[in-house]
């Protein structure tokens, strides 16, 4: 694979200037870019999946959701439909995405949309429902939208400074691109990081002139849905995990941590499950020889498959910042003020 990836290199050369002058385009103002009367806070990242979006725009929405009429816009990523949907009752993952459906199941008090066009979205949310903010989900190269901050995400074991552009490697843009950032966070941290690993990374990205915040993934305590139990009770079950995520490692690293044995089917991330792949998952957890059994997914993989397996069980994660968080918090409420 690295040789393939090696070899492409020219492709990434040109890959590079196409999305360079797209860039340079749009900061010179030939493409046009939309400003809006409210605060549009945009979470993404420079490379392909994985840096912690769906945890971060929750982070955000607690923080924000009692203090400001907070909007949640996303492209919907493999949904079914097109144009603008705003997520209610009756939508399935199917219908908007899995990641917009967990924000509108998890938070009473927010609008949750989706639209591929994102100014439009943007417009009929300002125009139907009158946010006093919206969070922009995955929309870092969206440059059509004049986000008013940005943040950057970047995970610990893969910081874009040392990647390179599609295909060769994983960058969606030049690493120039961090320069639109207000803050950069890195993800998906060791919670016990030591501050000489911290100023290693510092280092890297101090050329950008950027906060920079570190962040870790913890897990909940219990999980939810058909078996709802703490996590250390878990260790008397025969479990078959499901995932359809870019990177489980942190979570099957989780439950190794905690002594739970499992057996894992892993799909590509977003995957959207066939009903072929449903009843293997079934055949699979029916021969399992336990009393004690149960099928265990993540949270976005739950809301493409709680209708369609019966014991399907689920576990929450949160975002939380090893250190500064108040100064975060603060940089965000003030931005809003």
């Amino acid at each position: 694979m690295k040789l393939v990836r090696f070899l492409l290199f020219p492709f990434a050369v040109l890959y590079d200037l196409i999305t360079s002058i797209r860039n340079f385009f749009f900061s010179v103002g030939i493409f046009k870019e939309t400003t809006f009367k409210i605060p549009i806070i945009v979470v993404g990242n420079l490379s392909v999946g994985g840096t912690g979006k769906t945890p971060q725009i929750e982070y955000l929405v607690r923080l924000l959701k009692d203090q400001f009429k907070t909007s949640v816009l996303s492209r919907g990523y493999k949904r079914k439909t097109k144009g603008f949907v705003l997520v209610d009752n009756i939508h399935t993952a199917d219908d908007v995405g899995d990641e917009p459906l967990q924000y509108f199941k998890k938070f009473n008090n927010i609008n949750v949309a989706v639209n591929e066009n994102r100014v439009e979205g943007i417009d009929k949310l300002i125009q139907n429902n009158s946010p006093e903010v919206i969070l922009l989900d995955d929309a870092f190269q969206h440059r059509k939208v004049k986000g008013s901050f940005y943040i950057l995400l970047t995970k610990y074991n893969d910081i874009f400074t040392d990647d390179f552009l599609l295909p060769t490697g994983n960058l969606r843009e030049s690493r120039a691109g961090a320069n639109r950032a207000d803050v950069i966070i890195v993800t998906k941290c060791p919670c016990n990081l030591k501050d000489s690993d911290k100023k290693i990374i510092e280092r890297k990205l101090k050329k950008y002139n950027k906060k920079i915040f570190f962040s870790t993934i913890s897990y909940a305590s219990k999980i939810s849905g058909s078996k709802q139990i703490l996590i250390e009770e878990v260790v008397d079950f025969e479990v078959l995990l499901i995932t359809g995520i870019a990177n489980p490692q942190p979570l099957t690293d989780f439950l190794k941590s905690k002594r739970i044995k499992f057996k894992h089917l892993k799909f590509s991330d977003h995957h959207n499950f066939s009903q072929k792949e449903i009843n293997e998952i079934d055949d699979k957890f029916k021969i399992m020889k336990s009393d004690k059994k149960l099928i265990l997914t993540t949270e976005k993989d739950y809301t493409r498959l709680e209708n369609f397996i019966k014991d399907l069980s689920y576990i929450q994660i949160e975002t939380n910042f090893l250190s500064d968080k108040n100064e975060f918090d603060n940089i965000i409420n003030s931005h809003l003020k």
